[in-house]
């Protein structure tokens, strides 16, 4: 193995073509730290918010990336075994620390989940952060029950697709939004029940399905459609904002006692890697390998390609994830 590797930098908030493949040292990993070799990653909207200046405490240059998917290549407390499978998110990576932008990145062992999976890395590169924040929201945010109703706000992104995939594995109704009428079959291909055109107002339409509204509801686009969301909660049902796809995710002068319906719960949820259950990704990969679930992918990336999958990230065309692949 050389000392350098080729890593996806930025120098500073920038367009997409800030993003620059250059060879930096590979980093050396100390106790209870792990070196691990990257196959593929997954696009997040938090690396567009990086990018785009509106992440704080990021210093620069940085390597982006909160996820990846790899082998165990050096852990020098060893908690996990050279060649190893695992998935790296979260804990910093790609804001406090160098993250999986990158040929080899090194992560806290804390921040690694392992697994074994014959799938392929573009498929596999897609699932570590998406599922994390799916099953999070579902079980931290939501704690959903089968037989339940869920309204998903976003429903094409690929947070939205995953939780729909692991709602209806789960047996809950599941009605999930778009802007856009022509992304409706990507939703019902993978068992949304109900596709509701997001207009900016989607209560009433919610309510036409469900008189009594939904019994929970999953707030993927940010503050500007919260309100709505909420009038679409049944009395007693719970909303959890989890993303921001609108990337506006602060409340003006929030007074709650006219900001939320009487009787309805809001929450949140933003996780970590230990929100993950190594039998939990392991379950997954087997229903995936074995066609009982579908991973939700829009498109897989050459790593030279950086600037254009980053640049579709932010027009918001996906229909699902975005994968880089080494």
């Amino acid at each position: 193995m050389t000392d350098t590797m080729r890593a996806i930098v930025l120098d500073a908030p920038g367009p997409p073509e800030a993003l620059t493949i250059r060879e930096i040292p590979i980093p050396v990993p100390i106790a209870s730290w792990v070196l691990v070799r990257v196959k593929a990653f997954g696009l997040n909207r938090s690396e567009l918010h990086t990018r785009l200046g509106l992440a704080e405490g990021v210093t620069f240059p940085r390597v982006l990336g909160i996820e990846a998917i790899g082998e165990v290549v050096n852990c020098p407390g060893g908690e996990l075994t050279e060649g190893q499978q695992v998935a790296a998110m979260m804990g910093g990576m790609g804001r406090v620390f160098d993250g999986g932008y990158a040929e080899y990145t090194c992560v806290p062992v804390s921040q690694v989940v392992p697994f074994t999976s014959d799938l392929d890395w573009s498929t596999l590169g897609a699932v570590p952060e998406m599922l994390q924040t799916s099953y999070g929201s579902l079980t931290v945010g939501l704690d959903a029950k089968s037989g339940q109703s869920l309204l998903i706000r976003g429903g094409t992104s690929s947070v939205g697709m995953a939780t729909a995939v692991l709602a209806k594995r789960w047996g809950l109704t599941v009605l999930a939004t778009t802007r856009d009428e022509r992304k409706a079959a990507s939703l019902t291909a993978i068992g949304v029940d109900h596709v509701v055109v997001d207009d900016g107002a989607v209560a009433g339409q919610v309510r036409d399905i469900l008189p009594g509204g939904v019994d929970l509801a999953l707030e993927l686009v940010g503050t500007p459609t919260l309100p709505d969301t909420l009038r679409a909660t049944r009395v007693h049902g719970t909303v959890c904002f989890t993303g921001m796809l609108s990337n506006e995710w602060t409340v003006k002068d929030f007074y709650p006692i006219d900001y939320i319906p009487r009787g309805v719960r809001l929450t949140s949820y933003g996780g970590d890697a230990s929100d993950l259950p190594a039998d939990v990704l392991q379950d997954f990969l087997s229903a995936v390998a074995s066609g009982e679930a579908v991973v939700p992918i829009d498109e897989v990336f050459a790593f030279e390609d950086i600037a254009r999958a980053h640049a579709k990230m932010e027009a918001g065309t996906a229909r699902g994830k975005l994968v880089v692949m080494l």
